[in-house]
């Protein structure tokens, strides 16, 4: 096969090829980082590439096929880590100036586990400073381009990972979400990002081991290849006190299901909680009769969302204080300045503020569970813009109406992630501009299998994900 054609493979179709000597690992990362040195420059998706490091481990994954040994799921599949993400020897810098030289000792476990199910690491992907917002672009690297509109922005914090998917320079990808970090990118690159269920995928380390209002989880171009790469991401692990228990196995099985009769709610704007752009809606509107055409019932409905931007917006400031704090008192002029405002939030807040927000969390939680015994899954936009001109920050106003800060165009994900349960963006086709649009798939308190078998329907009725960027 040609550069193009093997890198254009899903990670199912890669990984097969290879257990069955079809292909070398050898020869697929090679295909992948002529791929990146073809196209990289312009997209500016992967940071820090280690090609001599990753030929080196694909030599050895063959040496130790030849030999006999079982391959691990992921086996002599190329990857690169998002920025965040610490990698043992390869320099780490979440995007800031303060850690431009940072060379870590050690891996994240999501980094740990990927590794040890076969996966070549071979760079990192770029990431907003500190993950702080979803337009990918810092200091240290630049901006990371869309590849379906090189003037427009692949989204973030895992907006490289994205952009890296899209354009072919790596079949899987990890990335982490706290407001919306896998799926915006995922919705503004055409690909597909899950926000799995808190504990579901372990982290470690971490500052806040109790908390699920932060994620890390899987994306890749397919449902199926999400499934694959969270089958080794997910699984009980004693270093994450919320670690669940479910083997990631689990995730490995067949996605396929009849839909007939699944109780379907679709809400166009979170019940009028947030303002969406037309041409948004315009496209996520024909897709409900997809449902449709799967056997559904669908229904327009949407849980109850008051408190959730006071519960998102307190925690996560009074996680940002407590997280980066020190930083900011110690390199005040080297950080961002949307990072200096939102430690400042967080420090302004009393004791009273964050038991309110848990209590509305709580309240949040209960809602959600009563309106998931009348319906299977909720559909709702990803994105409430397209992808914007990379020049901007971020959207200044979303339908007319004016955006307070750099939070404000991320509402339609944040809101899912004060209450912690699953959610996938999933291709949901294009504008007439040829911009990439996701659908947002939630489902109930730790329902990821569903959200992932309700994704993998609607993928392969609809086809959305098949229409690469022409790079």
């Amino acid at each position: 096969m040609v550069t193009e054609e093997l890198c254009r493979l899903t990670a199912v179709e890669q990984a097969a090829l290879i257990r069955g000597r079809e292909i070398s690992s050898v020869e697929l990362v090679r295909a992948h980082l002529d791929r990146i040195e073809a196209h990289n420059p312009a997209v500016n998706a992967i940071v820090t590439l280690a090609p001599e490091r990753a030929l080196h481990e694909a030599h050895d994954a063959d040496r130790r096929l030849a030999r006999g040994e079982s391959p691990g799921p992921l086996h002599g599949l190329p990857v690169a880590h998002k920025d965040l993400h610490l990698t043992a020897g390869l320099r780490t810098t979440f995007g800031s100036p303060t850690l431009a030289d940072h060379v870590p000792d050690s891996d994240d476990l999501v980094v740990e586990r990927l590794r040890a199910a076969g996966a070549i690491t071979i760079g990192k992907t770029n990431t907003p400073e500190f993950g702080a917002g979803s337009h990918t672009f810092n200091p240290v690297f630049g901006t990371t381009c869309n590849p379906y509109d090189l003037t427009r922005s692949a989204g973030g914090s895992s907006g490289g990972a994205a952009a890296a998917l899209a354009a072919g320079f790596q079949p899987i990808a990890d990335g982490s979400d706290m407001g919306g970090s896998l799926r915006n990118p995922a919705s503004f690159c055409n690909v597909v990002g899950m926000r799995p269920s808190a504990g579901r995928v372990p982290s470690w380390p971490s500052t806040f081991g109790f908390s699920g209002l932060s994620v890390q989880g899987p994306m890749a171009r397919t449902v199926s290849d999400v499934a694959l790469t969270l089958s080794v991401m997910a699984g009980p692990d004693d270093r994450s006190p919320i670690a669940l228990t479910t083997p990631g196995e689990t995730f490995r099985a067949p996605l396929e299901r009849d839909l007939t009769g699944l109780r379907v709610a679709w809400t166009p704007d979170f019940g009028g909680l947030v303002p969406v752009d037309p041409d948004v809606l315009a496209v996520l509107g024909r897709q409900v009769t997809a449902f449709e055409q799967l056997g559904c019932h669908v229904d327009d409905a949407c849980p109850d969302f008051t408190g959730a931007d006071d519960v998102f917006r307190t925690v996560r400031a009074w996680q940002f204080a407590q997280a980066h704090g020190a930083l900011v008192d110690r390199s005040t002029e080297q950080v961002k300045e949307s990072l200096r405002r939102n430690v400042e939030q967080g420090r302004a807040l009393s004791g009273e503020d964050i038991s309110r927000a848990e209590a509305l969390r709580t309240e949040l939680f209960h809602r959600m569970r009563g309106f998931f015994t009348h319906y299977d899954v909720l559909l709702a936009p990803v994105c409430q813009v397209v992808p914007f001109d990379a020049a901007l920050e971020y959207p200044t106003t979303v339908a007319g109406t004016v955006q307070d800060d750099y939070l404000g165009w991320m509402r339609s994900c944040y809101v899912v992630s004060a209450v912690g349960n699953p959610a996938l963006s999933v291709p949901g086709g294009f504008t007439a501009d040829g911009l990439p649009v996701g659908l947002q798939i939630i489902g109930p308190h730790r329902a990821d299998l569903t959200v992932l078998q309700v994704a993998h329907a609607f993928e392969r009725l609809t086809g959305h994900g098949h229409h690469a960027p022409a790079l």
